[in-house]
């Protein structure tokens, strides 16, 4: 039996948690876009999929996944839905059957454009010099890509 226990650290407080600080901010911002994007008719995760087609143009399924870090069965339902607001549409990729191709329509390409209000308002809410979340965004990315790399290495 150890008769001189070390004294037990205090465990970090909610607040002292970066996982706490990063998921409530992100809860935070998706309070502020929301009520935006539901104007526009479009759910953040649709947000998403089409930010990655403005980005490329065109894309699988399998591309978008990859680029939001999510499996292609969860893209495909948003799709879908995105093909029925006739923002996007979907074809074969002629070359490979099992893909499906995805690119934004002429109103897909114009819903860019009405949605430049969304970092707009996040400037405006977070009311703070816009160089500091520009910084503070770049920190985050290099966060993430780190701790994607050691998921990766770990296998």
């Amino acid at each position: 039996m150890d008769t001189n226990p070390q004294p037990r650290r205090a465990a970090p407080s909610l607040d002292q948690l970066l996982c706490f600080s990063l998921y409530g901010a992100n809860m935070a911002i998706n309070r502020v876009y929301k009520p935006l994007l539901d104007g526009l008719g479009l759910t953040y995760p649709q947000y998403l999929v089409l930010n990655v087609l403005w980005e490329h143009g065109t894309e699988t399924v399998g591309g978008i996944a990859e680029r939001l870090a999510l499996e292609s069965s969860t893209i495909t339902p948003l799709v879908k839905r995105l093909e029925q607001a006739g923002l996007v549409e979907r074809r074969r990729n002629p070359a490979d059957e099992r893909q499906v191709v995805v690119s934004p329509t002429d109103a897909g390409r114009a819903m860019q454009e009405r949605t430049h209000c969304l970092g707009a308002e996040l400037f405006a809410a977070a009311g703070q010099p816009v160089e500091k979340l520009i910084a503070l965004t770049r920190e985050v990315q290099a966060l993430r890509d780190s701790l994607t790399a050691f998921e990766v290495a770990r296998g």
